[in-house]
């Protein structure tokens, strides 16, 4: 029972534990909600208070921009006011300037016009003045054309008459006195030409004599070349008189050896430290003087060693003959050149002309070349290439039919040289160059120049001697000459005319026939100076 009553009490008081929270939580609620609503009173009575504060202020705003907008407007409708004002001042400016300018020039033009009336007044006044004038030159021209007519038809009346009486007192034709007379004409007129050829010739004469010498003597003095007469012997060097014995050999034995393998002929004399090669063949001389270097260098000396030797030069020759081509063509300067054109280069170290050998005399030629070509202006490295190849031909023409210089065309042709060179190569030998191209002349004249310089060809005496026999027929059967003399070993040629026969306006043709016949009828060295005299004499005695 008790147990009862406590557990009642408790439960009791659990219940009013419970209920007294919640009294506590309702009371506290509505603390709040009386809190937030007497917030909400003042908060609203403030805000009630500020917006009318907001809403005066922004009355008096909108007052106050009201009159700004107002003084605003009226400031801008007065500066456009004042703006109009002055752009209209500034338009009247200008229109007052402008119609001012233009009644200058309407000023201006109306003085213009008015001269040009004044000056077309005038010329009309001109113009009626000359047409009077006209009307009086014309007539007066009329009369004076009568006149004329009258005088002419006189004139021939007169002539016609003189002509009768030529005729009557010369016993001469019209016609016959018109051929006289055309002869006579034809005599003045050649007269007057010869004397006018003659000038032209001289003048010419002496002008290119004096550039052609300028230049000549410049190409000579800058070239300079050697000149070696190897054309039948080779001298060898020797270290020492003892290599002789160990050339000759036991009882001549290598001597022997050496002369059977080259077919060459050995020439061992009190030379001191030299032995001389003597062979018509330039190949096999060569091969002999370089078998002997080499065997002289090696030192075994022995027939087995001089054929090895000789074999292996004879085998190795091809190269050297392309080596000397490369060297000869690197002396002038010309690079470019096809392989076989060098190889048949170094053939010519194996060919004579005179003294020299015909590769000596292509370098030396296209050295000239080179400098009469730099004197004109022309292409240098061109005409080195033409005087180097100017006579390629050679090199082949003991196997090839033809003219060296139409062989050496056509060699330089195959391999693609340009057509310039080609011509060059081909005609350097004609002496007919009026059209040629300048490198043909250029070559022609240095190809002479090296040929006829001292010492370079040699001439036997027979040869010699019949060409200036046949410069003296030649001179002696030419029309009108009297003697002939031959001088200067064939550079100059004096001829006499017979003063009865030849007049002295004759005698240039004379001498230019002469200089024809002689370049036709012979082959002649450099050129002849051809001098034609004419010369009266007579003598009377006083008694």
């Amino acid at each position: 029972m008790a147990s009862a009553v406590l557990t009642l009490i408790e439960s009791s008081s659990f219940i009013f534990s419970v209920e007294a929270s919640i009294l506590e939580y309702l009371v506290n609620g509505l603390l709040v909600a009386v809190t937030a609503i007497v917030v909400f009173i003042v908060v609203s009575a403030i805000n009630k208070k500020n917006l009318r504060k907001t809403f005066e202020a922004a009355q008096s705003d909108s007052e106050r921009i009201l009159v700004e907008a107002q003084a605003e407007k009226e400031r801008v409708i007065q500066e456009a006011h004042n703006e109009a004002k002055n752009e209209a001042k500034n338009r009247r400016v200008q229109f007052e300037a402008e119609a001012k300018k233009r009644r200058t020039e309407i000023t201006k033009l109306e003085d213009k016009v008015k001269t040009r009336e004044q000056t077309i007044e005038k010329k009309i006044g001109q113009l009626e003045k000359k047409e009077g004038d006209l009307e009086k030159m014309t007539l007066h021209l009329n009369s004076e054309e009568e006149r004329l007519k009258n005088l002419i038809k006189e004139s021939e009346r007169a002539v016609e008459e003189n002509r009768r009486t030529l005729e009557t007192i010369a016993n001469l034709s019209q016609e016959e006195a018109k051929r006289q007379l055309i002869r006579s004409l034809e005599v003045e007129a050649k007269n007057a030409a010869r004397e006018t050829l003659k000038k032209i010739e001289e003048d010419t004469k002496t002008e290119g004599e004096r550039i052609a010498r300028s230049m000549v003597s410049l190409s000579v003095q800058r070239v300079s070349s050697e000149y070696v007469n190897d054309s039948t012997v080779t001298v060898v060097s020797l270290p020492s008189d003892e290599m002789k014995g160990r050339i000759i050999g036991r009882e001549g034995r290598n001597i022997r050896a050496i002369e059977q393998a080259t077919g060459v002929d050995l020439i061992i004399d009190d030379t001191p430290e030299a032995i001389i090669i003597s062979c018509f063949n330039p190949v096999r001389r060569e091969i002999a003087n370089i078998s002997l270097q080499r065997l002289i260098a090696d030192g075994r000396i022995h027939p087995a060693r001089i054929d090895e030797t000789v074999k292996k030069v004879a085998e190795e020759f091809d190269q050297i003959i392309q080596e000397n081509g490369e060297q000869a063509a690197f002396d002038t300067g010309i690079t470019d050149l096809h392989p076989e054109l060098l190889r048949l280069l170094g053939k010519l170290k194996y060919r004579t002309a005179g003294a020299q050998t015909v590769l000596q005399h292509a370098v030396e030629v296209a050295h000239i070349c080179g400098i009469m070509a730099g004197e004109m202006g022309l292409n240098v490295k061109k005409a080195k290439r033409v005087g180097l190849l100017h006579d390629i031909g050679k090199a082949v023409d003991q196997e090839t039919e033809g003219h060296h210089s139409k062989i050496g065309g056509d060699l330089c042709a195959k391999y693609n040289e340009s057509q310039e060179v080609i011509d060059a190569v081909l005609n350097h030998h004609n002496e007919d160059l009026n059209r040629a191209h300048p490198l043909t002349v250029i070559v022609h004249a240095a190809n002479i120049l090296s040929e006829r310089r001292p010492g370079a060809r040699r001439e036997v005496l027979e040869t010699y001697v019949k060409r200036l026999q046949d410069m003296e027929t030649i001179v002696n059967t030419t029309r009108g000459i009297q003697g002939s003399y031959v001088i200067q070993a064939g550079r100059e040629i004096r001829a006499l005319v017979t003063p009865e026969g030849i007049s002295d306006s004759e005698v240039v043709d004379v001498a230019n026939e002469i200089a024809h016949r002689l370049r036709k009828e012979l082959t002649f060295p450099g050129q002849v100076k051809v001098t034609v005299l004419r010369e009266s004499k007579h003598a009377e005695f006083a008694k």
